[in-house]
């Protein structure tokens, strides 16, 4: 924890620049602990997930221990301005939303003196060791859910074997997301007493909430049947993508693509790329309207691609043709959107595999896949992978390991009183 701790004083000051250079109201408060609280009914659950994409992967379970215990309230915190919002729009009368505190014991400490939260419930792969170090200190249960551990953080962890020790020991019950996360776990020194059923929080995704008078409206522009959505792109995959698409709209010129990127902030650099391959596009966020002559629509806005989804009978699912391991195939899926995908699999190995074993997804390596998949997909091919999908994913789900989550956190937290913060390291 030392080496930990002496690197996080050595970056305050790149926090404190990046905390203050256009900080979205509330940030600063809310990122040194402050901002909340209050007097309380009941128990206080302290739930994180890093964005919008754990955040809805988490909803389910959010709902279940609303459920279960009706004096409950959760505050939820996560690392975007745009997660903060996705949980305000839920409009749940329990939850509050905040920005994560930075992990530093003084703005831990503020943040629990504030809140009081009785358990922290991390999501999929938030380890932050003062966070949860904190937490032990005062007895407070350590949940994580869904939990993943690539091989890749697994080494770097091992490269920390101190560190690594102390943070699973703070561990009071984890649910991995998959059999190969959970060995990197216990290789990590987690033991079997503190290890539950594997439980994917993403398999009990739902369809996402989205604007049906601006779906109506842009499907007057968007034939579904003959756009294509990149959900989620990186760098590196847009030209490929731009590539395929352009030479698959050579053959059909009805074809549109809608183009998301993961990062929204990377829009000037995607709208050269589009302009080098002399696409006629307009961009979300400027406000630009498409048209019958638009190509490409650059959907450059974040809390959204629900929306994008509905638009599109076939998703390329992004971070796949690079190594980012590929982002969720469930949403799209969810939405009846055929799945096409690259081969960098990673964050969703188990569930990729079931798709393409059974025929309900697509792998692309490159443009010239991507050009033919888009060319030889019929209606009813891109309908049938669609079911398939679902059917797949719905093999693959189980409200039970949502419950059973539920009643481990609530067995943990029977009887447990608050201390306030105390000065302890």
């Amino acid at each position: 924890m030392f080496v930990y701790r002496l690197l996080l004083c050595l970056a305050a000051p790149y926090f404190a620049l990046k905390l203050w250079r256009g900080a979205p109201e509330g940030a600063v408060q809310q990122r040194l602990g402050g901002d909340g609280g209050g007097a309380r009914a009941g128990a206080v659950f302290w739930l994180h997930a890093a964005s919008n994409g754990e955040l809805t992967a988490a909803r389910p379970l959010i709902d279940t221990l609303l459920a279960r215990d009706p004096r409950l309230s959760l505050v939820v915190t996560c690392n975007s301005d745009s997660g903060r919002a996705l949980v305000e729009r839920w409009g749940l009368g329990r939850v509050s939303a905040r920005l994560a505190p930075l992990d530093y014991r003084l703005t831990l400490r503020r943040f629990i003196a504030n809140w009081q939260p009785d358990a922290l419930i991390l999501v999929e792969s938030e380890l932050w060791p003062n966070r949860m170090v904190t937490m032990n200190e005062l007895s407070r249960p350590v949940v994580i859910v869904s939990a993943r551990m690539s091989e890749k953080s697994a080494a770097f962890w091992r490269r920390l074997p101190g560190l690594a020790r102390r943070v699973m020991g703070t561990i009071s019950f984890l649910s991995a997301q998959d059999a190969a996360s959970e060995a990197r776990f216990v290789t990590l020194g987690l033991s079997d007493a503190q290890i539950g059923e594997a439980q994917n929080l993403k398999l009990q995704g739902r369809k996402g909430a989205f604007d049906k008078a601006e779906k109506t409206r842009l499907s007057g522009v968007f034939s579904r049947d003959k756009t294509m959505l990149a959900a989620s792109t990186h760098e590196g995959e847009e030209t490929l993508l731009i590539r395929g698409f352009k030479e698959a709209q050579a053959q059909q010129p009805g074809l549109k693509l809608i183009l998301a990127p993961r990062h929204p902030r990377r829009s000037a650099e995607i709208r050269a790329l589009l302009a080098g391959h002399d696409m006629r596009f307009a961009t979300r966020s400027l406000g630009e309207e498409p048209d019958a002559q638009t190509q490409v629509y650059l959907a450059d806005t974040l809390g959204e691609m629900p929306l994008w989804y509905e638009l599109a009978a076939t998703t390329f699912v992004g971070g796949s043709l690079v190594t980012r391991g590929g982002h969720t195939p469930l949403e799209p899926a969810a939405h009846g959107s055929a799945l096409l995908h690259g081969p960098h699999l990673d964050n969703f190995a188990e569930v990729y595999a079931a798709l393409q074993e059974n025929g309900a997804s697509i792998r692309i390596t490159g443009s010239a896949e991507l050009a033919h998949a888009l060319l030889s997909l019929s209606a009813a091919d891109r309908a049938e992978m669609a079911a398939r999908a679902n059917r797949v994913i719905a093999g693959l789900q189980g409200d039970a390991g949502l419950t059973a989550i539920a009643d481990k956190i609530a067995d943990l937290t029977r009887g447990v009183a608050l201390q306030a913060p105390g000065q302890s390291s």
